[in-house]
C-alpha cells in the first residue's frame, strides 16, 4: 500500500483517546449489568425468594446484590474495568487503523475485503487481549467474590494483582487466555458486519461512512454486537469460570477441554448461554455507546488536531 495512505501520529493518537473514551463511558453506564452477567456465568441463576421478583432474574440479581453489597457491590469490578479499557480500546482502535492501512488496497474507495477486515480485527483483538488478560482475571474475581466463604477477599485492583502474581504466578494472570483469544473470533465477526452495515448505510444515504449521523451509527454497532455475541458467547462462559478459579477455591476445572467437558455434561448446550440474555442487555447499549462515542470524539479530535492524511474512523 502507498505509504501515505498509513495513518500519521496524530491519526493514531486521535483514535487512541477517542477508543480509550469511548470504552471508560460505555463501561460505567453497564457496569451492574456486567456483575450480574459474571456471576450467571459462573454460579447460575441466584435463588430468589423475593415473591415480586422471582419472575425476574435480572431485577432479583440487582435487588440480590444491594442488599447483600449496597450500591457499591453494583459496580464491584469497574476499576480493573477501566484500567483495562482504557488501554484496551486505545490499543485496538489503534492497531486496527493500522492493519487496515497495511493490507487495504489502493483503489479510490480504500475498502477492505471481507477477509482483509477478518484479519484487521483478530489482529488488533489478539494484541489487546494478551495485553490485558490479568486485569481481566482481576475483574472476573472481584465481581464473583462472596464474604463468608472462608477465603480472605480482594480488597482492590492492585492488591488483587499482588496476591494472584504471589499466589498463583504468571499462569494465575493469565488464566482464561486460550478462552480469551477464542473470544477474538467475536471481533472478527463484529467489526466487518459493522463495516459492512455502514457501508449500506453510506449507500443509501448518498452519504459517505465517516459522515454517518450518529443514529446510523447506532444502528450499525447493535446489529453487529448482537450478531457477533449470540454466535461465540460460549466462550465467555468458559473463560470466566476459569478466570474464577482461585489458588485457595476447589478447582473444578483442570484447563479448557475439561471445562467445555463439564459443562456440557452437567449442563448441557443450555449451560454455554448461561447469562447470555443478561449479556445482550449490558453488550448491546454498551457498543451502541462505545461505537457512537467513537466516532463523535474521534471527529471532534481530528478537527482539534487535523492529521496530514487520515483513514476514515471505524
Amino acid at each position: 500500500m502507498a505509504a501515505d495512505h498509513y495513518p500519521s501520529p496524530k491519526g493514531l493518537l486521535c483514535n487512541a483517546g477517542a477508543g480509550a473514551a469511548a470504552g471508560v463511558i460505555a463501561a460505567t453506564f453497564v457496569c451492574p449489568l456486567d456483575v450480574i452477567k459474571t456471576r450467571l456465568q459462573v454460579n447460575g441463576p441466584p435463588q430468589l425468594t423475593t415473591a415480586s421478583f422471582k419472575g425476574s432474574v435480572i431485577v432479583g440479581s440487582l435487588e440480590q446484590i444491594f442488599q447483600k453489597d449496597g450500591f457499591r457491590g453494583m459496580y464491584r469490578g469497574l476499576s480493573p474495568t477501566v484500567i483495562a479499557l482504557l488501554p484496551n480500546w486505545a490499543v485496538y482502535f489503534t492497531i486496527y487503523e493500522q492493519l487496515k492501512s497495511f493490507l487495504g488496497s489502493d483503489d479510490a474507495s480504500h475498502q477492505l475485503s471481507i477477509g482483509a477486515n477478518m484479519m484487521a480485527a483478530a489482529g488488533a483483538g489478539a494484541s489487546t487481549t494478551i495485553a490485558t488478560n490479568p486485569l481481566w482475571v482481576v475483574k472476573t474475581r472481584l465481581q464473583t467474590q462472596e464474604r463468608g466463604r472462608g477465603v480472605v477477599p480482594y480488597t482492590g485492583t492492585i492488591s488483587a494483582l499482588r496476591r494472584i502474581a504471589y499466589e498463583e504466578g504468571i499462569r494465575g494472570l493469565y488464566s482464561g487466555l486460550v478462552p480469551a483469544l477464542a473470544g477474538v473470533s467475536h471481533v472478527a465477526i463484529q467489526f466487518p458486519t459493522y463495516e459492512k452495515i455502514k457501508c449500506y448505510l453510506a449507500d443509501q444515504g448518498n452519504t459517505t461512512m465517516d459522515k454517518l449521523s450518529a443514529s446510523d451509527v447506532a444502528v450499525a454497532s447493535s446489529v453487529s454486537k448482537i450478531f457477533a455475541s449470540t454466535l461465540t458467547y460460549p466462550h465467555e462462559v468458559v473463560r470466566s469460570r476459569l478466570q474464577e478459579q482461585g489458588f485457595h477455591s476447589e478447582k473444578r476445572y483442570t484447563g479448557v477441554v475439561d471445562c467445555v467437558k463439564k459443562v456440557f455434561q452437567h449442563e448441557g448446550i443450555s449451560g454455554f448461554y448461561r447469562g447470555c440474555a443478561t449479556n445482550l442487555l449490558r453488550t448491546t447499549p454498551a457498543a451502541v455507546i462505545t461505537f457512537t462515542s467513537f466516532e463523535m470524539i474521534h471527529r471532534f479530535l481530528v478537527t482539534l488536531f487535523p492529521p496530514d492524511h487520515h483513514p476514515q474512523p471505524l
